[in-house]
């Protein structure tokens, strides 16, 4: 029996997965703080408390995102893009495209019938896009975050949010409001900015079949469905879409332990 921990320490929330024998899922679980925070420790408490194990019970620890660099008890560190690819691809070895969007940055991923990084792009340049982009939209609107999905199925005529940059998009949702726009044409016209967006990312690794969602900003059901007609394709979100990233992490520090000969 063999113990692996997966580890991604994100900008916005933190979450860890531990596999055993790199199949069954013996604990997973997300805390809402990221990097520079007190996220990782209370994560790690937090695993430990579910699953019974700790560090020492671990054959291979590997971490990814933002604060991957300040877990020391990491055995290996990975990027995101190979973490997300491989968690993704564990979950539905059918997955071609990830769209990935998280609170920071957006990610598109083409792989291989193997499950192999065949090419990516990444945006981490401009919160425009980004879980950043809808927390300020949000505020801006005062509807809590996960409420906008209601507002965005009860839209009628969707508002044009054109700007490409999160500060002159705020200008313009609060132009919006103050022009009397109801709030649920103005969140539809940002969930439909936010899939332009990834979308562009996702024409450029090539689209095709099937197409996965994940990242924190896939439990927004509005901007599902905003990217699946963008792309005029099926879109699937992953299962539990903030934890891919961990579970692709727990799922390699499994194959560097396998690779090494190691046990717990």
């Amino acid at each position: 029996m063999m113990y692996t921990m997966g580890i991604d320490i994100g900008s916005s929330s933190s979450k860890a997965v531990i596999l055993k024998d790199g199949t069954d899922i013996v604990a997973a679980t997300t805390v809402q703080a990221g990097t520079g925070s007190s996220g990782p420790k209370r994560l790690l408490e937090q695993i430990q408390t579910i699953s019974g194990l700790d560090s020492d019970d671990m054959s291979f620890i590997l971490s990814t995102g933002y604060g991957r660099a300040a877990l020391a008890i990491a055995d290996k560190q990975m990027s995101e893009i190979s973490c997300h690819a491989k968690g993704v691809f564990f979950q539905n070895p059918k997955a071609r495209t990830i769209i990935d969007i998280g609170g920071q940055d957006v990610k598109a991923i083409s792989l291989d019938h193997q499950g192999n990084i065949r090419q990516f792009y990444m945006n981490d340049k401009c919160a425009a896009g980004t879980g950043r982009f809808l927390e300020v939209m949000s505020r801006v609107l005062e509807v809590e975050l996960d409420q906008m999905s209601d507002y965005h199925f009860r839209s009628q005529n969707p508002a044009s949010v054109s700007s490409t940059c999160t500060v002159f998009a705020e200008s313009e949702v609060i132009s919006l409001l103050a022009q009397g726009t109801p709030k649920e044409e103005i969140i539809a016209g940002v969930h439909i900015s936010v899939a332009a967006k990834a979308c562009a990312l996702a024409q450029r690794v090539g689209v095709h079949s099937e197409v996965v969602m994940c990242g924190g900003v896939a439990l927004n059901s509005g901007v599902a469905d905003a990217i699946q007609k963008e792309l005029g394709e099926r879109l699937i979100v992953a299962r539990e879409p903030q934890l891919t990233g961990a579970l692709g992490a727990a799922r390699l520090a499994y194959e560097e332990a396998k690779r090494k000969g190691k046990t717990a």
